[in-house]
């Protein structure tokens, strides 16, 4: 079974988290890493959520303010050897959850054309491809979504 955790970026199990993705990450995005690193800061995150499996931190993701009806979707990530198992849709679900608590009306997010499995679990979660936005905008190796909550 699947626990859900709310949290802070302060929390260690998601510190963790994100350093594995960022290795991910850097191996997938090559030269372009610097530039997507960038955005991806995870200081002052006021909205985490953290998957265990028997007690075991095994995925995570997001979100944070992009403006005053939407909030951007950041750091998903689960370790390969967890994949499959439905958690980045868990963890994806309860950010949603979250964001309609919150007042928010949709999500946004970035992801890379690199990262079929990440493009495939925001479309069976609803989410709709859009122009690129903000930074990634004429960016070729970005693929936006957005999901009306």
């Amino acid at each position: 079974m699947i626990a859900l955790k709310r949290t802070t970026s302060e929390d260690t199990d998601f510190q963790n988290l994100v350093r594995e993705l960022d290795k991910d990450l850097a191996i997938r995005d090559g030269e372009e890493h610097d530039f997507f690193h960038q955005f991806n800061k995870i200081d002052m995150l006021k909205h985490v959520v953290v998957a265990y499996k028997d007690e075991v931190a095994v995925g995570c993701g997001a979100i944070k303010q992009y403006d005053d009806y939407t909030m951007e979707v950041k750091r998903m990530f689960v370790p390969l050897e967890y994949r499959g198992q439905g958690i980045a849709a868990l963890v994806l679900r309860d950010l949603e959850k979250w964001c309609v608590e919150l007042g928010y009306k949709k999500c946004i997010l970035e992801t890379g054309i690199k990262m079929p499995e990440a493009i495939r679990l925001y479309q069976k979660s609803n989410y709709r491809q859009i122009s690129n936005y903000g930074q990634y905008t004429g960016v070729e190796s970005s693929v936006c979504f957005e999901k009306v909550l």
